[in-house]
Protein backbone atom coordinates (compact mmCIF):
# COMPACT_ATOMS: atom_id res chain seq x y z
CA UNK A 1 0.00 0.00 0.00
CA UNK A 2 1.34 3.12 -1.09
CA UNK A 3 1.37 6.09 1.91
CA UNK A 4 2.31 9.77 1.11
CA UNK A 5 3.00 12.84 3.50
CA UNK A 6 3.00 16.84 2.31
CA UNK A 7 6.28 18.11 4.15
CA UNK A 8 5.24 21.65 3.11
CA UNK A 9 7.79 24.41 1.76
CA UNK A 10 11.20 23.21 2.13
CA UNK A 11 12.58 26.20 3.89
CA UNK A 12 15.82 28.44 2.13
CA UNK A 13 18.25 26.74 4.08
CA UNK A 14 17.69 23.75 1.64
CA UNK A 15 18.17 26.17 -1.08
CA UNK A 16 21.13 27.52 0.25
CA UNK A 17 23.02 24.17 0.51
CA UNK A 18 21.96 23.25 -2.89
CA UNK A 19 23.42 26.00 -4.54
CA UNK A 20 26.82 25.49 -2.37
CA UNK A 21 26.40 21.29 -3.63
CA UNK A 22 25.66 22.28 -7.10
CA UNK A 23 29.37 21.55 -8.34
CA UNK A 24 29.72 18.65 -10.94
CA UNK A 25 29.58 15.64 -9.52
CA UNK A 26 32.66 13.48 -8.32
CA UNK A 27 33.49 10.37 -6.98
CA UNK A 28 34.03 10.70 -3.32
CA UNK A 29 37.60 9.80 -2.78
CA UNK A 30 36.79 8.73 1.14
CA UNK A 31 34.48 6.07 0.64
CA UNK A 32 34.90 2.54 -0.46
CA UNK A 33 32.97 1.53 -4.01
CA UNK A 34 29.83 0.20 -2.33
CA UNK A 35 28.69 -3.46 -3.39
CA UNK A 36 25.99 -4.13 -6.27
CA UNK A 37 22.67 -3.67 -5.59
CA UNK A 38 22.19 -7.32 -5.05
CA UNK A 39 25.06 -7.60 -2.69
CA UNK A 40 24.15 -7.91 0.99
CA UNK A 41 26.86 -5.56 3.00
CA UNK A 42 28.86 -6.20 6.03
CA UNK A 43 27.71 -2.93 7.15
CA UNK A 44 26.35 -2.65 10.77
CA UNK A 45 23.26 -1.01 11.20
CA UNK A 46 22.76 2.01 12.74
CA UNK A 47 21.09 1.51 16.48
CA UNK A 48 19.20 4.60 16.54
CA UNK A 49 16.05 3.99 15.88
CA UNK A 50 14.81 5.78 12.63
CA UNK A 51 11.61 7.61 14.42
CA UNK A 52 14.66 9.24 16.26
CA UNK A 53 16.98 10.13 13.72
CA UNK A 54 15.38 13.53 12.86
CA UNK A 55 16.67 14.67 16.43
CA UNK A 56 20.44 13.86 15.55
CA UNK A 57 22.61 16.71 14.20
CA UNK A 58 23.40 17.19 10.66
CA UNK A 59 26.48 15.03 10.36
CA UNK A 60 24.72 12.30 12.51
CA UNK A 61 21.76 12.11 9.99
CA UNK A 62 23.75 12.04 6.88
CA UNK A 63 25.97 9.28 8.92
CA UNK A 64 22.81 7.60 9.86
CA UNK A 65 21.73 7.22 6.06
CA UNK A 66 24.55 5.75 4.53
CA UNK A 67 25.11 3.32 7.60
CA UNK A 68 21.25 2.46 7.03
CA UNK A 69 21.67 2.24 3.41
CA UNK A 70 24.61 0.11 2.90
CA UNK A 71 23.47 -2.52 5.71
CA UNK A 72 20.26 -3.09 4.01
CA UNK A 73 17.94 -1.11 7.76
CA UNK A 74 16.52 1.10 5.26
CA UNK A 75 14.95 -0.74 2.50
CA UNK A 76 13.51 -3.16 5.47
CA UNK A 77 11.81 -0.03 7.30
CA UNK A 78 8.20 -0.16 5.74
CA UNK A 79 6.12 2.73 4.03
CA UNK A 80 5.14 4.72 6.64
CA UNK A 81 8.38 4.14 8.47
CA UNK A 82 10.45 5.80 5.75
CA UNK A 83 7.63 8.84 4.70
CA UNK A 84 8.37 9.42 8.16
CA UNK A 85 12.22 9.53 8.77
CA UNK A 86 12.39 11.19 5.37
CA UNK A 87 10.26 14.05 6.86
CA UNK A 88 11.96 14.35 10.18
CA UNK A 89 15.21 15.18 8.53
CA UNK A 90 17.07 18.41 8.28
CA UNK A 91 16.39 20.10 5.15
CA UNK A 92 20.40 19.85 4.29
CA UNK A 93 20.65 15.85 4.85
CA UNK A 94 19.43 14.48 1.50
CA UNK A 95 21.49 16.94 -0.39
CA UNK A 96 24.45 16.14 1.40
CA UNK A 97 23.50 12.69 1.05
CA UNK A 98 23.42 12.63 -2.58
CA UNK A 99 26.07 15.40 -3.11
CA UNK A 100 28.70 12.83 -0.95
CA UNK A 101 27.44 9.98 -2.61
CA UNK A 102 28.83 8.47 -4.58
CA UNK A 103 26.49 8.64 -7.68
CA UNK A 104 27.74 6.20 -9.65
CA UNK A 105 30.99 3.83 -10.04
CA UNK A 106 34.57 4.94 -11.99
CA UNK A 107 32.92 1.77 -14.48
CA UNK A 108 29.15 0.09 -14.11
CA UNK A 109 26.97 -1.60 -16.28
CA UNK A 110 23.32 -0.49 -16.41
CA UNK A 111 19.89 -1.75 -17.54
CA UNK A 112 17.40 1.23 -17.71
CA UNK A 113 13.92 1.67 -19.30
CA UNK A 114 13.67 4.96 -20.60
CA UNK A 115 10.82 7.10 -22.56
CA UNK A 116 10.82 10.70 -23.42
CA UNK A 117 8.06 12.54 -25.38
CA UNK A 118 9.62 13.46 -29.05
CA UNK A 119 8.10 16.53 -30.91
CA UNK A 120 4.72 16.33 -28.77
CA UNK A 121 4.07 12.60 -29.04
CA UNK A 122 4.52 10.14 -26.05
CA UNK A 123 5.62 6.82 -27.38
CA UNK A 124 3.59 3.27 -27.01
CA UNK A 125 6.76 1.64 -26.34
CA UNK A 126 9.50 2.63 -23.48
CA UNK A 127 13.50 2.41 -24.94
CA UNK A 128 15.08 -0.69 -22.94
CA UNK A 129 19.13 -0.53 -23.14
CA UNK A 130 22.17 -2.07 -21.92
CA UNK A 131 24.50 0.64 -21.32
CA UNK A 132 28.46 0.46 -20.35
CA UNK A 133 30.09 3.14 -18.42
CA UNK A 134 33.43 4.26 -17.94
CA UNK A 135 35.13 7.74 -16.23
CA UNK A 136 38.37 9.25 -17.26
CA UNK A 137 37.94 9.48 -19.95
CA UNK A 138 34.39 9.06 -20.11
CA UNK A 139 33.15 6.25 -22.62
CA UNK A 140 30.02 4.33 -23.20
CA UNK A 141 28.47 1.38 -25.00
CA UNK A 142 24.86 1.04 -25.47
CA UNK A 143 22.66 -0.90 -26.98
CA UNK A 144 18.61 -1.05 -27.24
CA UNK A 145 17.28 -4.30 -26.45
CA UNK A 146 15.01 -6.63 -28.27
CA UNK A 147 12.30 -5.95 -26.03
CA UNK A 148 12.09 -2.45 -26.20
CA UNK A 149 11.52 0.72 -28.29
CA UNK A 150 14.15 1.04 -31.45
CA UNK A 151 16.01 -2.63 -30.72
CA UNK A 152 18.96 -3.09 -32.41
CA UNK A 153 20.73 0.28 -32.46
CA UNK A 154 24.20 0.67 -30.82
CA UNK A 155 25.95 3.38 -30.26
CA UNK A 156 29.79 3.95 -28.83
CA UNK A 157 31.15 7.27 -27.44
CA UNK A 158 35.14 7.79 -26.13
CA UNK A 159 35.67 11.63 -25.32
CA UNK A 160 39.60 10.50 -25.44
CA UNK A 161 39.29 9.89 -29.34
CA UNK A 162 35.98 12.42 -30.69
CA UNK A 163 34.64 14.24 -27.83
CA UNK A 164 31.99 15.92 -29.74
CA UNK A 165 30.73 12.27 -31.94
CA UNK A 166 28.71 9.30 -31.19
CA UNK A 167 29.55 6.03 -33.68
CA UNK A 168 26.22 4.40 -34.47
CA UNK A 169 23.72 2.54 -36.60
CA UNK A 170 20.07 2.65 -36.47
CA UNK A 171 19.78 -1.18 -36.22
CA UNK A 172 16.68 -2.86 -37.00
CA UNK A 173 15.72 -4.85 -40.57
CA UNK A 174 17.35 -1.63 -42.02
CA UNK A 175 20.70 -2.08 -40.48
CA UNK A 176 21.84 1.03 -41.84
CA UNK A 177 25.60 1.46 -42.06
CA UNK A 178 26.83 2.99 -38.93
CA UNK A 179 28.38 6.38 -39.15
CA UNK A 180 29.51 9.22 -36.61
CA UNK A 181 27.31 11.87 -35.95
CA UNK A 182 27.39 14.95 -34.03
CA UNK A 183 26.15 14.23 -30.47
CA UNK A 184 23.73 17.56 -31.10
CA UNK A 185 22.98 16.60 -34.37
CA UNK A 186 19.69 16.16 -36.10
CA UNK A 187 20.35 12.57 -35.72
CA UNK A 188 20.98 12.43 -31.86
CA UNK A 189 18.45 14.24 -30.85
CA UNK A 190 15.61 12.46 -33.36
CA UNK A 191 14.86 9.60 -30.82
CA UNK A 192 16.09 11.81 -27.36
CA UNK A 193 16.40 15.53 -25.76
CA UNK A 194 19.54 14.04 -23.91
CA UNK A 195 23.04 13.87 -25.33
CA UNK A 196 24.92 10.15 -25.25
CA UNK A 197 27.05 11.95 -22.35
CA UNK A 198 23.43 12.13 -20.31
CA UNK A 199 23.16 8.33 -19.37
CA UNK A 200 24.17 7.23 -16.24
CA UNK A 201 23.12 7.95 -12.22
CA UNK A 202 25.54 10.61 -12.07
CA UNK A 203 23.82 13.17 -14.44
CA UNK A 204 20.01 12.83 -12.74
CA UNK A 205 21.99 13.40 -9.23
CA UNK A 206 23.76 16.54 -10.44
CA UNK A 207 20.26 17.62 -12.39
CA UNK A 208 19.20 17.33 -8.80
CA UNK A 209 21.43 19.57 -7.35
CA UNK A 210 21.59 22.02 -10.38
CA UNK A 211 17.84 22.87 -10.29
CA UNK A 212 17.88 23.82 -6.43
CA UNK A 213 20.93 26.39 -7.52
CA UNK A 214 18.20 27.93 -10.20
CA UNK A 215 15.46 28.06 -6.46
CA UNK A 216 18.10 30.47 -4.81
CA UNK A 217 19.10 32.15 -8.05
CA UNK A 218 15.04 32.85 -8.85
CA UNK A 219 14.49 33.50 -4.80
CA UNK A 220 12.04 30.83 -5.05
CA UNK A 221 10.33 28.25 -2.55
CA UNK A 222 10.51 24.76 -3.39
CA UNK A 223 7.79 22.75 -2.23
CA UNK A 224 8.22 18.71 -2.00
CA UNK A 225 6.05 16.05 -1.50
CA UNK A 226 7.70 12.22 0.04
CA UNK A 227 6.25 9.15 -0.92
CA UNK A 228 7.19 5.38 -1.34
CA UNK A 229 6.57 4.18 -4.67
CA UNK A 230 7.11 1.14 -6.94
CA UNK A 231 8.02 1.80 -10.55
CA UNK A 232 8.62 -0.83 -12.81
CA UNK A 233 9.59 -2.99 -10.10
CA UNK A 234 11.89 -0.53 -8.18
CA UNK A 235 10.84 0.15 -4.57
CA UNK A 236 12.35 3.84 -3.99
CA UNK A 237 11.54 6.95 -1.91
CA UNK A 238 9.96 9.26 -4.47
CA UNK A 239 10.55 13.44 -3.97
CA UNK A 240 7.99 15.41 -6.12
CA UNK A 241 9.09 18.99 -6.32
CA UNK A 242 6.97 21.13 -7.96
CA UNK A 243 8.01 25.01 -9.67
CA UNK A 244 6.31 28.37 -8.89
CA UNK A 245 7.37 28.80 -13.02
CA UNK A 246 7.56 25.88 -14.53
CA UNK A 247 9.49 25.54 -17.56
CA UNK A 248 11.58 27.04 -19.46
CA UNK A 249 13.43 28.51 -16.08
CA UNK A 250 12.87 25.12 -14.25
CA UNK A 251 13.81 21.48 -16.47
CA UNK A 252 10.25 20.62 -15.64
CA UNK A 253 7.13 22.21 -14.13
CA UNK A 254 7.31 19.24 -11.33
CA UNK A 255 9.71 16.22 -11.27
CA UNK A 256 9.62 13.03 -9.11
CA UNK A 257 13.25 11.76 -8.10
CA UNK A 258 12.99 7.91 -6.72
CA UNK A 259 15.70 7.43 -3.88
CA UNK A 260 16.98 4.30 -4.04
CA UNK A 261 17.03 2.28 -0.44
CA UNK A 262 20.52 0.71 -1.03
CA UNK A 263 22.61 3.53 -2.78
CA UNK A 264 22.90 7.22 -2.11
CA UNK A 265 21.91 7.90 -6.22
CA UNK A 266 18.36 8.42 -7.56
CA UNK A 267 17.29 5.53 -9.40
CA UNK A 268 13.89 6.63 -11.04
CA UNK A 269 12.59 10.30 -12.95
CA UNK A 270 9.71 10.87 -13.86
CA UNK A 271 9.18 14.82 -15.64
CA UNK A 272 6.68 16.98 -16.24
CA UNK A 273 5.56 19.78 -18.13
CA UNK A 274 3.59 23.23 -17.61
CA UNK A 275 0.87 21.44 -19.54
CA UNK A 276 0.55 18.35 -17.04
CA UNK A 277 1.74 16.08 -18.81
CA UNK A 278 4.79 13.73 -18.50
CA UNK A 279 7.56 14.42 -20.84
CA UNK A 280 10.25 11.92 -19.33
CA UNK A 281 10.31 8.71 -17.26
CA UNK A 282 13.35 7.24 -16.75
CA UNK A 283 13.94 3.78 -14.67
CA UNK A 284 17.73 2.56 -13.41
CA UNK A 285 16.56 -1.58 -13.56
CA UNK A 286 19.74 -2.78 -12.53
CA UNK A 287 23.23 -1.10 -11.69
CA UNK A 288 26.54 -3.10 -11.38
CA UNK A 289 30.06 -2.01 -10.86
CA UNK A 290 32.63 -3.74 -13.18
CA UNK A 291 35.94 -2.97 -14.93
CA UNK A 292 36.29 -3.28 -18.92
CA UNK A 293 39.12 -3.91 -21.51
CA UNK A 294 39.64 -1.47 -23.87
CA UNK A 295 37.32 -3.59 -26.82
CA UNK A 296 33.82 -3.02 -24.84
CA UNK A 297 34.17 0.57 -26.19
CA UNK A 298 35.91 -0.35 -29.86
CA UNK A 299 33.52 -0.89 -32.74
CA UNK A 300 35.68 -3.75 -34.01
CA UNK A 301 34.69 -5.70 -30.94
CA UNK A 302 33.24 -8.92 -32.77
CA UNK A 303 30.01 -9.06 -29.93
CA UNK A 304 28.57 -6.31 -31.27
CA UNK A 305 26.94 -5.13 -35.10
CA UNK A 306 28.69 -2.48 -36.35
Amino acid sequence: MKRSLSVGLLNRTLLTAALALGAPLAFAQNDATPPPLETASAVAAPTTPSSQVGKLTLDQQVKWLRAAQRSGAMEKLDDAQLVALFQSLDPLALPRYIKEGPNGYPSYELTMSRTERIHGQWPDKADHMLVRIAHDPLRIYARWLPDGAHAGQEIIYDESKRSDEMYGHLGGMLNVMPLWTSLTGSLARAQSNHQVRDLGTEYIADQYLSEGKKYIAAGLPRSTQVEVKTIDGVRVVAFTFETPTGQPQFYAKKETLGLDLRHPYFRTVESYGNDGNIFEKIVFETITPTTFDDATFDPKNKAYKF
